[in-house]
């Protein structure tokens, strides 16, 4: 087994080691902090596949998980079961995302983000004003928490195995997927799509799945933030929410796949672990990422891939030298 595999399967094991052992010690506060980072993880992740992947660029990601999170709460504040909702929520933003790709078949880079922002804008002002549906300012409130295999997870700790559940149940996912022929399909777009059209990729129906995929796991984060939060207003789905999704995953590491996690920690846990500073943490925060971003912009895990591509570099040609100077001594 190579070195990075192992340092993969061991980080693995240990992460999944403390987030089913430490929540029985942590107070109330603290099982919120982590459900939430569980619940941004997943939005990021669905960022990651459009953005990371297959190299489209977008602001809209924070509107998706409003729009998941009011499906969840209109749906289940008028007793409808969370699995419904989710399914709703799941086809809505595939729509949406679908029909949100197509500007990106005319359109890259900085112009489609411009594109998506403009759609942002859109989203948050539909939360706003129609109070018909959505309440408007005034929010839904009472929104519950969903059974568990009979069991109502009502408590902080029970929803927290909730969050922790999905979030493992979306990663299995989309690891199956990146390792299929749509991965590679998606990689081939993101580094040269005239050339993947070249070799027979469909690019169109690749690019419009990028963003309809990315969309459906944005809406999934925000049925499952709904009730962790237990409110829901316009407020969190600003714009602000779709630039911090991007910055997890850039801070992270765009196209890697533990990318989403590291980012969504550095993103929800880093400045809880900060505030120890008082009125500085921000600012320690800030100074962090923009450093992260100058040193590395390939993010955190950038820095580890080129050091063990590095690494295994010297080694190749330390065994080529070794092969040289062998057949040297033969002749």
């Amino acid at each position: 087994m190579s070195t990075q595999r192992l340092l993969t399967l061991l980080g693995l094991t240990l992460g999944v080691l403390l987030l089913l052992v430490a929540p029985f010690w942590m107070s109330k506060y603290q099982l919120y902090v982590v459900s939430l980072w569980a619940v941004m993880s997943i939005a990021a992740i669905g960022l990651n596949l459009t953005l990371g992947y297959a190299g489209q660029v977008s602001l809209a990601q924070g509107v998706f998980v409003g729009v998941g999170a009011y499906t969840g709460a209109i749906m289940t504040t008028n007793g409808m079961p969370m699995a419904a909702a989710l399914v709703v929520a799941v086809v809505l933003c595939f729509a949406i995302g679908w029909a949100l790709g197509y500007p990106a078949l005319r359109v890259q880079h900085h112009y489609l983000a411009f594109v998506t922002l403009a759609f942002s804008t859109l989203g948050y002002l539909v939360f706003r004003n129609e109070e018909w549906l959505t309440k408007g300012i005034y929010g839904i409130v009472d929104v519950p928490r969903p059974m568990l295999l009979g069991v109502q997870a009502e408590s902080n700790l029970r929803f927290y195995f909730v969050c922790i559940l999905s979030l493992a149940i979306v990663s299995f996912g989309v690891w199956w997927l990146i390792r299929s022929p749509w991965g590679r399909a998606f990689v081939a777009l993101r580094e040269n799509p005239i050339r993947a059209l070249s070799l027979g990729v469909d690019t169109r129906r690749y690019t419009l799945m990028a963003f309809a995929i990315g969309s459906c796991l944005g809406g999934v984060a925000g049925v499952i933030y709904a009730p962790l939060v237990e409110f829901i207003d316009p407020s969190p789905f600003t714009l602000d929410l779709s630039l911090k999704l991007l910055m997890m995953v850039i801070v992270g590491g765009s196209g890697f796949f533990a990318g989403p996690y590291l980012g969504a920690a550095i993103a929800v846990l880093l400045p809880e672990v900060l505030r120890f500073t008082e009125g500085y943490y921000l600012l320690i925060y800030a100074a962090f990422v923009m450093i992260l971003m100058i040193i590395s912009p390939t993010g955190l895990l950038g820095i580890l891939d080129r050091y063990l591509t590095a690494r295994s570099t010297r080694k190749a040609s330390a065994a080529r030298a070794a092969l040289s100077a062998s057949f040297g001594d033969q002749t």
